[in-house]
């Protein structure tokens, strides 16, 4: 695996000898070949899928100690060893879908994700430098990259398909409609929270006259937004969003609460509150998950978004309580099946124009494990897309949602 600082992540020391060993040193029972294989056929029977099956969403395994491995390793040893070519599957969207639907995620907790979870649970991984870890990990890797995946405004976020079959228009409507929810206004001043690559904060200048102050800790990102919004009312920051002391209008924040981390959750609604005008509107997208938990998802975490983590329902009420006003409260999830889908397909295509070197086979596998896997999470329904819409105090008289197509 070679691009950007995603070398960093990648060992061969996490191949299944070790692990094992380092597993029978703890004291830990290891399963031995033909145990841990009946332990995964077992645990793949109630998704219906079989070990070197005849069906697009059955496994077809290339080396025999894949058993021992995920048996050791769990959920990181699983999409470790489809990088490394132990495994592969032509549908794994629709195989992490029957994954998901069978709850499977739920039976499985090895010893290896302890670690992860216990220090999730006591240490804050996001505050700090450590705020700037994700940015450089997975928004650096390379603007070629997610200009090949991507939409024509580079809108890395799920995309609103009520009324299109095309990615351009589908990110379009989805800008559209959180500025429509926010009832933005020629003048205003509104700040985006996780600004990515600029494509929001541009639209919202174009089409409603706003002012617009954007904050992302991506390098790559930033430049790239400015250079995108020159000659617009955009001002671009490198910023964790801890920083902003200043009142704005209208607030929104798309696809970048996963990385906040139920520690700060609570701050994050506090900067919010603090930066919001009295009668002011604040607009979440954001990912999230049907429980509550502190457990990051090994692979995840591990491979592609550093110390993330997706919020429940229960964590974001019970930080904004007593901090702002919950208006509204939108589920669009499965239109982001949709978008992933088109993100592997944008890519797929257009992997050829890459530079070999920099993203090679290992890369392209992990990249195809993560936009499909997280496709099949979506399809399977347990994961949900929100769009939430917070006043500060409560709106006078009620808030009226925009009518939604």
């Amino acid at each position: 695996m070679k691009a950007a600082s995603l070398t960093t992540s990648w060992t061969r020391s996490d191949a299944t000898a070790p692990a094992v060993e380092r597993r029978r040193l703890a004291g830990v029972p290891v399963l031995g070949r033909s145990s841990a294989r009946r332990w995964i056929e077992n645990l793949l029977e109630p998704a219906d899928i079989r070990i070197n099956g005849d069906r697009p969403w059955d496994l077809r395994i290339h080396q025999d100690d894949f058993f021992t491995r995920v048996s050791a390793e769990g959920a990181l040893g699983f999409g470790d060893s489809y990088v490394e070519r132990w495994w592969d599957c032509p549908a794994i969207d629709e195989m992490i879908a029957r994954v998901w639907q069978a709850d499977l995620p739920k039976r499985v907790c090895v010893w290896r994700d302890w670690p992860g979870m216990i220090q999730a649970q006591f240490f804050n991984l996001q505050r700090g430098r450590r705020a700037f870890e994700v940015g450089r990990h997975h928004y650096d890797i390379g603007n070629d990259l997610y200009s090949g995946m991507l939409d024509k405004r580079m809108i890395y976020s799920c995309g609103y398909w009520a009324e299109t079959e095309d990615l351009d228009h589908a990110q379009e409507a989805k800008l559209d409609l959180v500025c429509r929810k926010l009832d933005l206004r020629p003048g205003m001043r509104v700040l985006d929270i996780g600004c990515g690559w600029g494509g929001g904060a541009k639209f919202a200048a174009e089409h409603y006259g706003v002012r617009v102050v954007g904050v992302t800790v991506s390098a790559d990102q930033a430049a790239w937004a400015r250079e995108k919004t020159s000659g617009l009312p955009v001002e671009i920051r490198l910023c964790d969003y801890r920083e902003i002391d200043e009142k704005f209008d209208r607030i929104f924040s798309i696809g970048m609460f996963e990385h906040v981390g139920h520690r700060n959750y609570g701050g994050y609604f506090n900067v919010v509150r603090k930066c919001l005008a009295d009668d002011g509107l604040f607009l979440l997208h954001t990912i999230g998950s049907l429980h509550s938990t502190t457990r990051p998802d090994a692979w995840i975490s591990r491979r592609i978004f550093p110390n993330s983590m997706l919020p429940s329902a229960a964590h974001i009420t019970k930080a904004a309580e007593g901090r702002l006003v919950m208006e509204d409260w939108h589920n669009f999830s499965a239109d982001y099946d949709r978008t992933l889908m088109c993100w592997h397909r944008n890519i797929e295509g257009r992997w050829h124009e890459l530079d070999g070197k920099k993203y090679d086979d290992a890369f392209r596998r992990m990249w195809r494990y993560y936009l499909l896997g997280c496709a099949g999470a979506f399809r399977s329904r347990k994961l949900q897309l929100w769009q939430i819409v917070f006043s500060r105090d409560g709106v006078p008289g009620g808030y009226r949602l925009p009518r939604i197509r």
